[in-house]
């Protein structure tokens, strides 16, 4: 078979050679190196577990006189009174 031959006034490119070799081999082994790169645990946002959703503070009564809706604040106590603010009319919980 016959080569080309590149035309003449041009010239034919020069192919490069690539070393491959790796940095290690390069290393001495009096050099202490140690690998300090990699997942730090203690920035930014961690995640824990979700929290339950919270009761409401207040529950809603119907006083039985006259018949109002209100919003009282969640007794703590076992025995405890509502007064209607509409009627005055006092309704007693135990």
């Amino acid at each position: 078979m016959a080569t080309k031959k590149t035309p003449p006034g041009k010239r034919k490119k020069k192919k490069r050679k690539i070393r491959l070799s790796l940095k290690s081999s390069k290393m001495k082994k009096t050099d202490s190196y140690t690998d300090q790169v990699g997942w730090s645990t203690d920035v930014g946002r961690t995640l824990g577990e979700k929290s339950a959703p919270k009761a409401p503070d207040t529950i809603k009564h119907q006083c039985k006189m006259c018949g109002t809706i209100m919003k009282v604040p969640k007794p703590k106590k076992a025995r405890y009174t509502i007064t209607c603010p509409h009627c005055e009319h006092q309704e007693f919980f135990e």
